[in-house]
């Protein structure tokens, strides 16, 4: 069916197989997750910024799982919802799309919308080859994302698709508050995340709207916690949180990011 190539590798992430491997090694060693859970949040900025958040994340995962990965990303164009057949190539090798889940979940295929440059997917892609070499992946492009359409979304793909704890875990692909200063982005996010304790997407969207808080996959977040509920989460974790100033040392414009994970 074809592969969805890399448009950001060298710019948002290495390009060069060994280290980009050597760069997830080193993100990987200082994590603590969990032993397993259904759905996780990850961030999707440059590595150098989010990627330890990110190996956060991805470390809540059983690392033997070999399933499938649906993974939700907003479309940073407004497009969507759209999922693909493509595999998606990385510099550590191909991942492959699991293309029976992706025409079953009952919304529109587009190649070419998954083409597109957009980072809320593909950064995704290198980290699930490294740690779940196995894996296979299912592409969510999510375009409008208020309230209604997400549940909208959840709920077709709940009622077409087979969405198991057994072979699927959830990535919802977002960071948080963006270019306000550092403790306003720790205030306003913990206070959106403590929604997210009790898988609570209305309190979730009332405390965005509230706080103004600029997180930019709040459909895929909200998408995640309800299919997780779906599959048996009865609760999210905040893992770890971080901003670009931690990184950059500029506390006046930063971006959140965040690991909470569904179990």
């Amino acid at each position: 069916m074809g592969v969805r190539k890399s448009t950001l590798a060298g710019i948002w992430y290495p390009d060069d197989p060994a280290i980009l491997s050597s760069l997830l090694t080193s993100f990987f060693k200082k994590t603590a997750g969990l032993p397993d859970c259904f759905g996780v949040v990850v961030p999707h900025a440059g590595y150098a910024y989010a990627g330890q958040v990110m190996a956060t994340s991805y470390s809540c995962i059983d690392r033997n799982f070999a399933g499938t990965f649906l993974v939700v990303g907003p479309s940073h164009r407004g497009i969507g919802p759209f999922t693909s057949e493509l595999d998606w190539d990385t510099p550590l090798g191909t991942v492959a799309c699991n293309r029976g889940l992706a025409r079953s979940l009952g919304i529109p295929l587009s190649d070419e919308a998954i083409r597109v440059q957009e980072n809320s997917l593909e950064l995704q892609m290198p980290f699930i080859k490294y740690r779940f070499p196995e894996a296979q992946v299912v592409p969510v492009l999510m375009g409008a994302q208020d309230y209604a359409h997400t549940l909208s979304l959840a709920e077709t793909i709940l009622n077409s698709a087979d969405i198991s704890a057994g072979n699927v875990r959830i990535v919802a692909s977002s960071d948080f508050s963006h270019y306000v200063p550092a403790d306003v982005a720790i205030e306003n996010d913990t206070i959106a995340i403590e929604a997210l304790f009790d898988l609570d997407i209305r309190s979730f969207y009332q405390r965005l709207r509230e706080y103004n808080v600029s997180a930019c996959g709040y459909g895929p977040i909200s998408v995640m916690a309800v299919l997780a509920r779906h599959m048996g989460a009865t609760n999210g974790k905040l893992i770890q949180y971080m901003t670009s100033g931690d990184t950059t040392g500029d506390m006046e414009q930063v971006v959140g990011y965040a690991s909470i994970a569904a179990v």
